[in-house]
């Protein structure tokens, strides 16, 4: 990311914001059910079942959420949702790319914003700089590209 021309840099809405999420979360629904699809095909017609199961997976999707996470902020500065509707995640200190470090406590409190009611997505309605808690926690904004 060129930093020089970091006078340009303008927020992105919460409405675009919200679109990349629903694209990470279809993603990463789909990648979820690739790698359980023997143990989710095989109790298709239960619900309850399907529900037991997600359950049993709990720790490993939420593997596969931090690790999709982080590795698309930190080596990309954008997971694929945010590509697609170009937006990208950046420092808040330096406005340029995101450490490593930055990228995984943002996954992590992304978790959190999502385990805890999605509170922690409303926070971004209510600051200036539309920071979530995980863009808090990990010291991020999210602007236009």
């Amino acid at each position: 990311m060129n930093t020089s021309n970091n006078t340009d840099l303008q927020l992105a809405s919460m409405i675009s914001r919200a679109m990349a999420f629903i694209i990470d979360d279809f993603l990463i629904t789909f990648l979820v059910l690739i790698v359980f699809w023997d143990s989710v095909a095989a109790s298709a017609n239960d619900a309850a079942i399907v529900l037991a199961i997600m359950n049993q997976f709990l720790l490993p999707i939420l593997f596969i959420k931090f690790i999709y996470q982080s590795f698309f902020v930190w080596y990309y500065g954008a997971t694929i949702g945010k590509i697609i509707v170009k937006i990208r995640v950046i420092d808040y200190n330096n406005l340029g790319r995101v450490s490593l470090l930055s990228s995984m406590l943002r996954s992590i409190g992304r978790i959190f914003s999502e385990m805890f009611f999605y509170i922690g997505f409303l926070i971004g309605f209510f600051n200036d700089g539309r920071q979530t808690f995980h863009d808090k926690f990990g010291r991020t904004l999210v602007v236009n590209v």
